[in-house]
């Protein structure tokens, strides 16, 4: 299971994205309301309904915490405690987390990327105190996945799929797609 952490101001195409690609490379996939309703706003004013709200999600079933980015959303999801507190668990056991856009900031904020590399969107790389940027579309350090941004998110996609079932499906999805 992989579960999309949702705040209002959070970039739609970053979260319905992974959503989509995941699901269609056979990995369970809950969007996740962190403001204590179903309904969220994205940074475009498009609402979505979440699958779960924050506080029915089990995350012991879960094997990847996705924090899309938008730079509202993500500075509420670096306000809400109990966001870090999971991230800081998944951190300690070694789970897999992905962020994109602005949402590296929030790893960042947290401690989860000193001595990493990583990536951000363009002009946030100071947000990156202890980490070393990349300037590349994906980085994966360790159990942590970073990328740039919207126009990333596809290539953020797959290599989330590629993580969670190999590159055979990564290459199934993104031949589907018609992805060159």
């Amino acid at each position: 299971m992989v579960y999309i952490y949702m705040a209002d101001g959070f970039e739609e195409v970053e979260a319905i994205t992974v959503a989509d690609l995941l699901s269609r490379g056979g990995i369970p996939v809950e969007t996740v309301s962190v403001v204590k309703r179903e309904e969220v706003t994205g940074a475009h004013g498009i609402r979505v309904i979440a699958d779960i709200l924050y506080e029915d999600a089990d995350h012991e079933k879960c094997e990847m915490i996705v924090l899309p980015g938008g730079g509202d959303g993500a500075r509420r999801l670096l306000a809400h405690e109990s966001v870090e507190r999971q991230l800081a668990d998944f951190a300690g056991k070694g789970k897999w987390i992905a962020a994109i856009c602005a949402a590296p900031m929030i790893l960042s904020r947290h401690g989860l990327l000193a001595g990493r590399e990583a990536t951000i969107y363009r002009g946030m790389e100071a947000e990156l105190k202890d980490a070393r940027y990349r300037d590349e579309d994906v980085v994966v350090s360790g159990n942590i996945i970073t990328s740039r941004g919207p126009g990333t998110a596809m290539s953020f996609s797959l290599k989330l799929i590629e993580i969670l079932r190999g590159e055979k499906t990564a290459a199934q999805v993104k031949d589907r797609l018609l992805i060159s």
